[in-house]
């Protein structure tokens, strides 16, 4: 597999698209289409993607900061467009949920915040890892009830549980995410409460709005 970190350029503003009711049941009875003005990413399209942008830098936090256009030497920061905050991986909670991604982190502060995202040709996917804890992340489609399709940095190597396509809107300038396990696309629970709150989940069969749509940073500094 030949891999390639994930350079994307940044939105300095959130998009106001309506997002779906809470608790919104996915459609598992069809795959997922992929929603008007998205367009799949491949590996060698991020150059061409991050080289339209000519934005400044746009955020600096604990010694690091997130360049637009962004280069293709370091680690990624997924940013929900839902409410603002970074994905962290939870290293820390205990099992079933070790490991789980939640947009919790108000700043970039290292490794909790840092994803590679690696390229395979054969499969024209990508995979996730979190340098947290250097595991890939998984979709848990065997959990049950709210938990089930949860994202989790929990794997030594990538398979068809760890398989992601990524998705770009050229207006919006955001990006979306999809399981190739059960061709939903990861949505941000920011209604959930408790330890999973803004936990990421593959649930939702279309981009409805601000629930599917993320922004990419590349960490420099």
């Amino acid at each position: 597999m030949t891999s390639a970190l994930l350079s994307l350029s940044t939105l300095l503003t959130a998009s106001a698209l309506a997002a779906p009711a809470a608790g919104a049941a996915p459609h598992n009875d069809r795959p997922a289409g992929v929603p008007a003005g998205w367009e799949r990413v491949a590996g060698d399209d991020l150059t061409h993607i991050t080289g339209a942008s000519g934005r400044p830098q746009s955020l600096h936090t604990s010694g690091r900061s997130a360049a637009a256009p962004a280069d293709e030497s370091g680690p990624v920061a997924i940013k929900s467009m839902r409410n603002g905050k970074f994905t962290a991986t939870e290293v820390n909670y205990p099992a079933p949920n070790t490991g789980a991604l939640r947009a919790r982190s108000t700043a970039v502060t290292g490794a909790w915040e840092s994803f590679a995202f690696e390229w395979d040709e054969v499969g024209q996917t990508f995979a996730i890892k979190s340098l947290a804890n250097n595991r890939y992340v998984a979709v848990e489609k065997n959990f049950t009830g709210q938990a089930q399709n949860t994202l989790r940095a929990r794997s030594t190597t990538a398979g068809g549980w760890e398989r992601f396509e990524v998705y770009h809107n050229e207006d919006l300038n955001l990006y979306a995410l999809r399981s190739t396990l059960n061709n939903l696309f990861v949505a941000m629970e920011n209604s959930y409460t408790g330890s999973l709150q803004y936990t990421l989940r593959a649930r939702s069969a279309d981009v409805t709005g601000s629930w599917e749509q993320f922004d990419l940073y590349n960490i420099v500094g």
